[in-house]
């Protein structure tokens, strides 16, 4: 296995432990405060919004979790500018296979133009169905709910899990890590998500993190294809950056960086305690770093508003296919797609 190989599948092991079962590991060590653990969990009953017309539940030891990074405006999260409501600025569908000894993880681009369904919110009321809306709308119109019922009816596979990481949580994890260091190969200068960055070796403090997960106008062609490349390179300085400072031999940096986690994280109901985050991440723990691919679901530019991205097909329906019949996604899959180009890879790598 090449170097380059070994390196990428560490970052796609990375992207799980650090949304999940990094969570989990951490409060697993800390059973004496559990009760103030639980108090930073508040769950969301997807199922009881979603009701009985879902895709079929498959009962073969499988399970799938929607991951979202939600750029809300509201509360701490204001300063990062006016929005009308919250969006998925990040999303990903991470599939985890029977006997759970292998893993996929599928990020879905936010300028994807999708088919919206009708949805409830969180408050019961009926939100109108759109098509041609991009995928992130969902989250705005509908909330966890609607973002749900939005990659369920695009995928056809049903979710048994979804997990939620907001700005501030974000920041927040970051800097009770102590930064993340990373080398840029290049200047990355972007006012929408304020960050400058010259060419060398940084250690990027919460905010600073932010900033480069967010960027997109910076690197590559502006679309949410090179800020997908850009969060997988963050992501394995992050893993990098947690393996080096000594969690378990520092009690009080465990406790805190616990509490820090379970209140960055917003999860389903079946997901609200320690207990069960525990439990969830105990089925898959013993993952192999090797036997975890990650793919952007195969787009091509839109003919019609070259800002936006479709699904590439009959790639996007062999992605999707696959996870339902709990198979490897074949590499034919993403061949041509629009996700697997552009100068955005290689801009940083861990420090």
């Amino acid at each position: 296995m090449t170097a380059d190989r070994s390196t990428r599948r560490r970052t796609l092991k990375g992207v799980i432990v650090t949304l999940v079962v990094l969570v989990a590991v951490i409060v697993g060590g800390l059973g004496y405060v559990y009760a103030r653990l639980n108090g930073n969990l508040s769950g969301i009953d997807i199922n009881a919004q979603l009701g009985s017309h879902r895709p079929h539940d498959v009962d073969n030891g499988s399970e799938d979790i929607l991951v979202l990074g939600s750029d809300s405006r509201s509360g701490a999260n204001a300063k990062y500018g006016r929005s009308s409501g919250a969006r998925s600025d990040t999303a990903m569908v991470v599939h985890i296979y029977h006997g759970h000894t292998k893993a996929s993880v599928v990020s879905i681009p936010r300028d994807t133009l999708v088919d919206r369904p009708a949805c409830t919110d969180d408050k019961g009321r009926t939100v109108q169905g759109d098509r041609s809306a991009m995928f992130n709308s969902a989250y705005e119109a509908g909330g966890p709910a609607c973002a749900v019922k939005t990659v369920e009816r695009m995928t056809d596979v049903r979710m048994d899990h979804y997990v939620e990481v907001d700005f501030t949580g974000f920041k927040k994890l970051i800097d009770e890590l102590g930064g993340v260091k990373v080398t840029t190969t290049r200047a990355i200068h972007d006012k929408d998500s304020h960050l400058t960055l010259g060419p060398g070796t940084h250690t990027l403090d919460g905010e600073q993190s932010l900033g480069l997960v967010r960027t997109r106008h910076a690197i590559g062609d502006g679309s949410d294809l090179g800020r997908i490349q850009l969060q997988q390179a963050f992501i394995k300085a992050l893993i990098h950056q947690v393996r080096g400072i000594g969690l378990f031999s520092d009690p009080k940096k465990l406790f805190d960086l616990a509490d820090t986690a379970t209140k960055a994280i917003t999860p389903d109901s079946g997901l609200d305690s320690v207990d069960e985050l525990i439990g969830f991440a105990g089925g898959f723990k013993d993952l192999s770093a090797g036997d975890v691919t990650m793919v952007t679901l195969p787009v091509k530019y839109d003919p019609a508003n070259p800002n936006r991205v479709v699904p590439l097909q009959p790639g996007a329906r062999t992605v999707w296919q696959a996870l339902r019949q709990d198979r490897p996604i074949p590499k034919s899959a993403t061949k041509g797609s629009a996700g697997d180009t552009g100068d955005a890879t290689g801009v940083i790598s861990g420090g």
